[in-house]
């Protein structure tokens, strides 16, 4: 008997239409237990994934993808529409080097109207080809924005809102509301979306809402005299922006979701449906525990227990729970410490300082620009900000860090969490872009330690009152190599790299993580060559390089992030105003091009900066000189 036999007919929306909406529900039952089964072999995201499985159904049994366009905001949620698109056997090898992508990919399949991996994107996106199709005269394509409460936490979510409201495009945006995103949700209006209750829930009908082929605009009352402090209601705050709004509604009950969403496609104009979900509904550890199961390793589909390694007493922690634990310890002694997260507690371990210092701790959601002014505002003030930002999230505040950090020339710390690439997440998550956009802006350090000892040590530096600079500490995903780091704090010095293997000839520059990785290359090479611990793009140690002249023809410098502008460049720079012969240099980094998704040890190998990489590349260059 098959395991699916619903399932395994539908290759394509169309084979979906095809069936009786009263076998949906069956069909829903198939995908959650081959959702389950994939996840528990492979990991990924899951629990959101498991919360819009009746909703996905529902929105490819209504519209007709690829020509009716959907846009998943982020792409957590997205994983069932790619198993009713054509790809499921290709999920098996989904997030693997070399298969599909864990997010909506355009170059993947027509069905992924536009790639997302940042939050907050879809409703400006599904406006920007709303109104292209009705400037075609197209004004039969329906457009839909699949968007999570905890992504309305975004502000560009917000700027998308307020321009849909003024426009007459064809677009629904659909709000996901289990209020979470990966932690919980935050926020005033996270707060108010609580307020509508289902039993009075506003849904379209046949004979409410259309006038003419489009929809009521709502009308507003004219304000009194008098300010008076109310809850806001979501309908009042999505219809104050002139959306008219429809629900809340559940999104679990996948046949009325077909009937409430033919209707709301009748409709014409910007509109909103609200509904609720659980994340991770149908396997109860992912719906006691949704933070935990928002992404997982390979586990036990029957007991929920992980079968690939995990963190016990006996292994190295991971660089996240250094960063935790020690910014309590300098908490403890500094009460001008602070920190800051968007939306990322748990995952960058900011959550250790909460747990002790909850008044100190703020989460601002999914608002990576907000957090960093937030941040300059706090510091005019004295106080002392640590921001945890993820590498690839920070991109989107680079302004803020312009002008309102460094050009006034305020005291924040920007702990910048999963530098480097990242893994099976891919291009959207890889943080191999910061040393470059980060090394022009003036009135900036930036450090790179290369295990959990230093990076505890360049947080303690960071708070010192006579380091009067904003600082980026740059740290990677995951465990370092297997050290004591639970110390005594040692101070040190900004700008001063570290020789921690003499040797000559050949000086190995090396950066983060990838200092580890050059020691292994020179005992693969048996030589005698130097390597340096870096530590600093900025300030670099011109100084030591101009020691390192003496003794070395050839500089071979190393790091996890992107070649062009990156710490190479910086060595590059440097020499360019040396007086004499200057030494060979050779850089290894990442190419200019994005960087595709793979195991972390996978795709160090392919770019030649693992240990047998790093070895490889060193005597190919160095045979092309005879040395």
């Amino acid at each position: 008997m098959d395991k699916y036999p619903l399932l395994d007919t539908i290759d394509s929306p169309v084979d979906l239409k095809k069936l009786s909406i009263h076998v949906l529900p069956r069909l829903c039952q198939e995908i959650r237990a081959f959702f389950i089964d994939v996840v528990s072999a492979n990991g990924g995201h899951f629990a959101a994934g498991l919360g819009v499985v009746e909703l996905t159904v529902a929105l490819h049994y209504v519209f007709n993808s690829p020509d009716d366009r959907l846009v998943w905001d982020v792409g957590h949620q997205a994983y069932i529409h790619k198993i009713l698109t054509g790809r499921r056997q290709a999920i098996w090898k989904m997030r693997k080097l070399g298969g599909i992508s864990g997010f909506p990919k355009r170059s993947e399949s027509g069905h992924d109207a536009f790639g997302t991996g940042h939050a907050s994107t879809a409703i400006s996106a599904a406006l920007g080809m709303a109104v292209a199709s009705q400037l075609e005269g197209n004004h039969l394509r329906c457009h839909i924005a699949i968007v999570g409460d905890g992504a309305l936490t975004g502000g560009l979510a917000f700027e998308g809102l307020n321009n849909a409201g003024v426009s007459q495009a064809n677009l629904l945006v659909v709000l996901n509301d289990n209020s979470i995103s990966i932690d919980h949700a935050v926020g005033a209006l996270s707060q108010s979306l609580e307020i509508q209750s289902i039993e009075n829930a506003n849904l379209p009908s046949p004979s409410r809402g259309i006038a003419d082929g489009r929809t009521k605009r709502p009308k507003f009352r004219q304000a009194g005299h008098e300010l008076k402090a109310t809850n806001l209601a979501p309908r009042d705050f999505f219809e104050s922006l002139h959306l008219p709004y429809y629900g809340p509604a559940h999104g679990h009950d996948v046949v009325k979701l077909v009937s409430t969403l033919q209707e709301m496609k009748s409709l014409k104009g910007p509109r909103l449906l609200h509904l609720r979900t659980t994340k991770g509904k149908g396997y109860r550890p992912a719906e006691q525990d949704q933070i935990l199961w928002h992404a997982t390793g390979k586990f036990d589909k029957l007991t929920g227990n992980p079968l690939s390694s995990y963190q016990t007493d006996s292994m190295p922690p991971k660089y996240q729970e250094v960063f935790g634990s020690t910014l309590v310890e300098l908490g403890k002694s500094n009460p001008k410490i602070v920190g800051i997260s968007p939306a990322m507690l748990s995952g960058s371990s900011l959550n250790f300082f909460a747990g002790h210092f909850p008044e100190r701790t703020f989460d601002v959601g999914i608002a990576e620009a907000h957090a960093l002014t937030f941040a300059a505002g706090l510091a005019t003030q004295g106080m002392l900000p640590f921001c945890a930002i993820y590498s690839t999230f920070l991109q989107r505040a680079f302004d803020q860090l312009v002008h309102d950090i460094c050009l006034q020339q305020l005291k924040v710390i920007l702990c910048i969490d999963r530098a480097g690439i990242v893994g099976e997440d891919g291009p959207t998550h890889h943080g191999v872009f910061d040393i470059a956009f980060l090394r022009p802006v003036p009135h900036l350090i930036i450090a790179s330690p290369k295990d959990h000892l230093e990076l505890r040590n360049l947080l303690y530096t960071a708070q010192l009152p006579h380091v009067a600079q904003a600082m980026a500490i740059r740290y990677p995903r995951g465990a370092a190599p297997p050290l004591p780091w639970e110390l005594p704090f040692t101070e040190i010095p900004i700008g001063k790299a570290q020789i921690i293997r003499h040797g000559h000839q050949v000086a190995i520059l090396a950066l983060g993580n990838r200092v580890d990785a050059c020691l292994q290359a020179v005992v693969i090479l048996k030589e005698e060559y130097t390597v340096v611990n870096m530590r600093f793009v900025k300030p670099i140690d011109e100084e030591l390089l101009q020691q390192l002249r003496q003794g070395h023809t050839h500089f071979v410098v190393v790091e996890d992030g992107i070649l062009s502008g990156g710490m190479g460049t910086a060595v590059l720079e440097a020499m360019q105003e040396w007086k004499g012969k200057k030494p060979e240099v050779m850089r290894l980094g990442y190419p200019d091009q994005f960087i595709e998704h793979g195991n972390t040890e996978a795709l160090y190998s392919k770019y030649f900066l693992d240990s047998q990489g790093i070895a490889t590349k060193i005597i190919e260059w160095l045979c092309a000189y005879s040395v």
